[in-house]
């Protein structure tokens, strides 16, 4: 199997990318090397002759085309690129919508031109919007509502795909994805963040009452969910792949606190997130029955696992902390 990978340098990309050379897949992997984007990240797959890095921007039609054109044929290109942290988007909204839709749409444009037979991209659970506690878990079927300007880019990257597979016939899949966790994520988000935070002794800023509530899914399992739709998956289609771990944030970081009582600190509440979204909830029903796939690691096993490898990787993580 011959395949693109976008953004591969990224937390969730460098994941897939192992994944998918332990499977006997070529991978060319094409990643900006933005701030979030580490090439240091695949630094064991740099010599593993089925693995090509091409250093390209995915807003730039012309490079990108370049690297459409050294491709013999694609069989899958895999969709991780992207503009990803929300207080980011906040502030920085064109560049989610230069790499989250401008990026994609070149994708799409390409991938027509040179016949790739799968195209994949990997979305969010955010596109759905907020539930509030009670309510029933996001499916497939729920509409899409955006609260913030990276959920509305990526939206806006969904129904690019989902038009041209209307127009087109295109071989696109939809994979949404509750939220991350594992090695390697970029020190900007909740869990890498107060995980830092507590080996610093520093205080664990927590949003508003921290009562909001995200649905958790260890890295390694999403990785495994995006391969079974490549390999199962039915062209036009969208799957859902969630933990089906909920917990509040303050319950994350309590969690995290208790690895480390000798150096952390308290909590301190800080002024919410503008239109912070109160809950995400995903359900997997569909990616069970079609793709005979289910999340394998429980979020206490994945903490650890999590923290165990900031622990022994404090050079890395310490030369990315945003503090």
């Amino acid at each position: 199997m011959k395949m693109i990978v976008t953004g591969g340098c990224g937390f969730i990309g460098s994941h897939f990318v192992r994944l998918a050379l332990s499977k006997g897949a070529w991978v060319t992997n094409v990643d900006a090397l933005t701030y979030a984007g580490i090439k240091e990240n695949l630094s064991d797959c740099e010599d593993h002759p089925h693995y090509r890095f091409s250093h390209t921007d995915i807003r730039q039609m012309d490079d990108l085309k370049n690297v459409f054109e050294k491709q013999e044929n694609v069989d899958v290109l895999v969709h991780f690129a992207a503009e990803s942290h929300v207080d980011r988007s906040l502030t920085q909204p064109s560049d989610f919508v230069s790499t989250n839709v401008l990026g994609t749409a070149n994708l799409l444009c390409l991938s027509k031109w040179k016949g790739v037979k799968r195209f994949v991209h990997v979305s969010t659970d955010e596109v759905y919007g907020s539930l509030a506690e009670g309510e029933p878990s996001f499916d497939e079927q729920s509409p899409l509502l955006p609260n913030n300007p990276y959920s509305a880019s990526k939206a806006s990257a969904d129904l690019l795909l989902l038009a041209n597979i209307k127009s087109f016939r295109f071989p696109g899949i939809i994979v949404r994805c509750s939220n991350n966790f594992g090695p390697f994520q970029f020190p900007e988000k909740l869990i890498p963040r107060m995980l830092c935070k507590c080996m610093l002794g520093e205080g664990l800023p927590v949003y508003g009452n921290g009562k909001n509530m995200r649905d958790w899914i260890y890295v390694e399992d999403q990785c495994r969910g995006i391969w079974s739709a490549i390999e199962h998956g039915r062209l036009g289609q969208i799957y859902n792949f969630g933990g089906n771990m909920e917990k509040r944030n303050i319950e994350v970081v309590e969690a995290l606190k208790a690895f480390f009582p000798e150096t952390c600190s308290k909590m301190e509440f800080v002024t919410d997130r503008p239109g912070h979204d109160w809950r995400y909830s995903m359900s997997s029903e569909k990616a069970r029955k079609e793709l005979d796939w289910k999340p394998s690691i429980s979020f206490e096993r994945g903490l650890e696992m999590t923290v165990d490898w900031y622990v022994n990787n404090s050079d890395w993580w310490r030369k990315h902390f945003p503090g």
